[in-house]
């Protein structure tokens, strides 16, 4: 087992511990105990017995666990208290807004075993009859279930991208004279996949035969299609044809309705015909090949006839690595560690932006703590160089929308990444006060992760994204994509509009470990659905563009 999933068993032991009344001491030393094992560098499985024991904040009997994990794969002690939760018990630790001790009184005080029972409870205002339920809680517990349950049997692309290649690679290799070829969203690249897809000329009988007896369930059998789920709760989809209709079949599950309907409209193009490539329905159009990621709308065929579509920025593309946390804050490895890594990995340059002071439960730096990391930044520049670390913030936006510095430590970073992290709960009005107040504020160089979302677990708060496209574009503010793929946040669907507006956009990766550079990927990835181009991608931009544009947002202070 890897320190992750043993954090995760002693998390989950610490909440169903608090939830069953037990004593809080020992809830409280498995929740640190994970906290703790989150932060740890080397792999546990690694360490022996007595270095797992002296681990600070492990001691004896909790390493014994780890030690138990590691060798058996699992820990006897959450095995029990799983036994003796209702599923549904544990299932309300998924709802954001309902700790442990909520869900205790809804179990032992309200006798709900189930969300279902719980969402009917909130529709009778029954919560609001115990202590620590007010109006607001119930409501916020009431939109976290409907949230939720709007999200069951949905993955993160990144959640589902390993289970997708390893479907492909056994189907293959299981038929290797047959073809399957993946399609539908996840060939689309979109960010949030409900069924994986794919094309193949394996007989439909076949695969149902094969399936159905390896404990996949049939869901859906119709025409030439035919889907399925396992144990992973995973939607499998086949469409079955014969190689003729292979590449029609490819080309039409792997585009978007509204775009399917335009170029059908536009080319009139003969669906039945025997196609030998995707590339040939193309030509028999007239058209310049279309990759499926940006078979959205009708602009990009119009695009395709004129033969203007942009050159789609690529990961190669990225140059510097923009939006990072040290363990100056929040992060993992140290500022050597994380410039090291990054210059190893070929970029050209890292801009750190650790939370800022208001961030106390990120550790955010104070006043004394800036200029101290900006000495030691100084210190690796010489060592490094022409590789550069860039002295930066991610500054929180507060309620008024001022940032959480003053103008004489704002004016020592090379630029200012602002973002809202707290008080998420706020009407339009109230967040575009605050995010339109940051933006003019001549220190923003970066707006981050515009709406606050996390992808299946929060929805962002309400904005207006043309006023924001329009107030960036007017303060030379550049729009971030934050990269990490639980945000992807701006929305890619978004995109144009700030490049109508000569708005950059900067695809970061929000990294806080060395190992969080790898999702500029998905940042990218969202990026093409967009038709974003390396020019207007700020972190693109090469060590003496980047310097540029830091000499650009220094004029407007």
């Amino acid at each position: 087992m890897d320190n992750y999933a043993i954090a995760e068993n002693f998390s989950l032991l610490g909440k169903l511990m608090d939830i069953h009344g037990e004593n809080s001491f020992k809830t409280k030393s498995y929740s640190v105990a994970a906290y703790t094992i989150e932060k740890l560098p080397s792999p546990l499985a690694d360490l022996s017995a007595d270095k797992i024991f002296a681990i600070r904040g492990i001691g004896k009997t909790i390493g014994e666990k780890i030690v138990e994990q590691i060798e058996t794969g699992e820990l006897q002690l959450l095995n029990d208290y799983l036994a003796n939760t209702p599923p549904g018990i544990i299932e309300m630790l998924n709802i954001k807004g309902i700790g442990p001790k909520k869900i205790s009184t809804i179990w032992k005080e309200l006798e709900i075993e189930t969300l279902g029972e719980l969402l009917y409870a909130c529709n009778e205002n029954r919560l609001m009859l115990y202590k620590g339920f007010g109006e607001k809680t119930q409501q916020n517990i009431k939109e976290g279930i409907e949230f939720y349950l709007g999200s069951l049997g949905s993955y993160l692309y990144q959640q589902i991208e390993h289970f997708a290649h390893n479907v492909h690679a056994k189907m293959q290799a299981l038929f290797p004279k047959e073809t399957f070829t993946v399609t539908g969203a996840f060939r689309r690249q979109l960010e949030i996949i409900e069924k994986l897809e794919w094309v193949t000329t394996l007989d439909k009988q076949v695969l149902i035969d094969f399936l159905t007896k390896h404990q996949f369930d049939l869901v859906d059998d119709d025409g030439n299609y035919a889907s399925f789920v396992g144990k992973e709760n995973v939607t499998l989809g086949f469409y079955c044809v014969n190689n003729s209709a292979f590449y029609s079949t490819l080309f039409t599950t792997s585009c978007s309705a509204a775009f399917l309907n335009s170029w059908n409209n536009i080319t009139g193009w003969d669906e039945t015909a025997n196609y030998d490539s995707e590339e040939a329905i193309f030509e028999t159009a007239n058209l310049a090949v279309i990759p499926a990621y940006l078979r959205e709308d009708a602009t990009i065929i119009q695009q395709a006839k004129s033969n203007s579509l942009p050159t789609i920025i690529t990961t190669e593309d990225i140059k510097g690595i923009i939006h990072s946390h040290s363990k100056w804050s929040d992060g993992v490895n140290t500022l050597e560690e994380m410039a090291s890594a990054a210059k190893t990995q070929g970029y050209e340059y890292l801009v750190i932006s650790d939370h800022s002071k208001t961030a106390f439960y990120a550790q955010g730096l104070p006043e004394e703590k800036v200029l101290a990391q900006h000495m030691q930044i100084a210190e690796i520049n010489a060592k490094m160089a022409p590789f550069k670390l860039f002295k930066s913030i991610e500054s929180d936006i507060l309620g008024d929308g001022s940032l959480d510095y003053d103008t004489d430590i704002l004016k020592t970073f090379d630029i200012v990444i602002a973002s809202i992290h707290s008080n998420l709960k706020m009407s339009e009005d109230k967040a575009m006060l605050r995010l339109i107040n940051a933006i003019e504020n001549p220190y923003t160089s970066i707006l981050g992760h515009m709406t606050g979302r996390l992808l299946l677990s929060r929805g962002g708060y309400p904005v207006d994204h043309f006023k924001i496209i329009d107030a960036c574009a007017a303060n030379n503010v550049v729009i971030e994509l934050n990269a990490h793929p639980r945000r992807l946040d701006i929305d890619w669907r978004w995109i144009k509009h700030a490049l109508d507006k000569n708005v950059l956009i900067s695809i970061n990766p929000d990294a806080h470990a060395i190992e969080g550079y790898a999702d500029c990927k998905y940042g990218v990835l969202v990026a093409q659905k967009a038709g974003l181009t390396a020019a207007k991608n700020l972190s693109s931009f090469n060590l003496e563009q980047f310097e540029a544009f830091v000499a650009a947002q220094h004029s407007k202070r």
